[in-house]
């Protein structure tokens, strides 16, 4: 039943193969049910809440991908929209996180209906790749000021930003989980970062810094998360270019993670191309919806899916299996629930070093393309918002192309974006 469903023989694979990598994948990627509730839960969020959606929230994703598109491909929420979504939206801008939820509602519905009509192709060809390594950038950095923020390295009070204390508890914290990152990398060690919550979670434990509840309980209250997102709130025109910020950043990350992990297991079809990409799609935008309604951020492919790949994963039976490893997490809030603020700061800083990658790639000798790149990176930390980043950044790119007279080069989706993004910082100014 399993080789017709998934069609293991055609793939070359086993039982055994896909499930040794559907458990790679997931102890490599199972840092987000510790990470996910206790960032989330500074939005004032329930925590137990947000760990049973992120559990249910991965699983759904990992069963429709394998199910429905059969890649052995796994989606849990995002490490980096959790955080705009807690940082930004919620603290820096001041919404309700039942109207964050709203806008990755929202964002996801657009996806799907992206998904649906194949227009994917349409909006991805019509920006930039400039604007999308900005926007990759950006968002690492982002990431680095959060992370150094969390460590207290660095103080951020209003508009002003310092050096914090290098040797408080938070800052050693911070560098024992680099250095354990960094080292398990280094020596091909999977799960680094499970390594370093783990450790930093018992020197937190020894310091007082965290409470220990044990190791498996019942799951928590789903309640105060479930269907609680504000869509009317959402909808308001000041939250547009929040929404365009979850939709692009998850479709960028889907769709990089995805050609990722087919390169790396040799997944793509005679011509180079994916069988069944649409259905792919389709399956992290349904998970991003579903995400919102049980209480998460928005929910993407892994680019870790290639460690399961790469340990023999073939077929979508892989991404059951990370499915099935998310639903027996439910039990496993204790553990969860003892990770404190200050273990996830060198896993976020981890994070924004692989997107800060996207650097090398920047036509640098073009000041049409390098200086759109430049604000669209650099907006994003000093305000603490990716939408900032992502709406100045397609401003500035339409500016300079006409100050440079290559009007040409640019193209009718930009130009609205940048109408539209324009009409909001007016209207957030009024």
């Amino acid at each position: 039943m399993l080789d017709k469903l998934f069609q293991l023989s055609a793939h070359h694979t086993s039982i055994k193969q896909e499930l040794v990598g559907g458990l790679t994948t997931f102890f490599t990627m199972a840092y987000i049910l510790f990470i996910n509730p206790v960032i989330l839960e500074q939005a004032g969020m329930d925590k137990g809440a947000v760990f049973v959606a992120t559990c249910l929230a991965a699983a759904f994703g990992c069963l429709v991908m394998g199910l429905l598109a059969n890649y052995p491909i796994a989606l849990a929420p995002s490490m980096g929209l959790n955080v705009f979504f807690t940082y930004t939206v919620v603290i820096a801008l001041g919404y309700s996180w039942q109207i964050a939820l709203g806008a990755v509602f929202i964002s996801g519905l657009m996806f799907v209906v992206l998904s649906l009509f194949r227009l994917r192709d349409i909006v991805l060809d019509s920006i930039p790749s400039s604007m999308r390594q900005g926007i990759a950038t950006g968002i690492g950095l982002f990431l680095v000021t959060i992370s150094l923020k969390i460590a207290g390295i660095i103080d951020i009070d209003g508009q002003k930003l310092s050096l914090g204390n290098l040797f408080s508890v938070d800052a050693l914290l911070w560098a024992v989980g680099i250095i354990i990152i960094v080292g398990c990398a280094a020596r091909n060690i999977k799960g680094g970062i499970l390594i370093s919550l783990i450790t930093l979670t018992s020197i937190s434990l020894l310091f007082g810094d965290a409470s220990w509840h044990g190791v498996f309980s019942l799951p928590p209250d789903l309640t105060p998360t479930y269907l609680a997102m504000d869509i009317q709130g959402a909808l308001n025109i000041s939250m547009l270019s929040v929404i365009f910020a979850f939709l692009f950043v998850d479709l960028f990350d889907t769709s990089t993670s995805l050609v990722a992990v087919a390169q790396r297991g040799g997944l793509l079809n005679t011509a180079g191309r994916f069988a069944r990409f649409t259905r792919a799609l389709f399956s992290d935008a349904l998970a991003t919806v579903m995400g919102a309604a049980l209480g998460t951020s928005t929910t993407t492919t892994y680019v870790e899916s290639t460690a399961g790949v790469a340990a023999g994963g073939r077929t979508g039976l892989t991404s059951v299996v990370v499915g099935l490893m998310f639903v027996l997490s439910l039990f496993l809030y204790p553990l969860a629930h003892a990770v404190p603020l200050a273990a996830t700061s060198s896993v976020i800083f981890y994070v924004a070093t692989l997107m800060l990658a996207s650097l090398i790639n920047v036509e640098w000798e073009d000041l049409t393309e390098a200086i759109p790149v430049v604000i669209t990176a650099i907006i994003m930390p000093l305000t603490l918002s990716i939408a900032n980043g992502i709406a100045l950044g397609f401003i500035s790119y339409c500016i300079i192309k006409i100050a440079a007279g290559r009007m040409r080069q640019l193209n009718l989706f930009v130009v609205i974006l940048a109408l539209l993004f324009t009409s909001n910082l007016v209207l957030d100014l009024y």
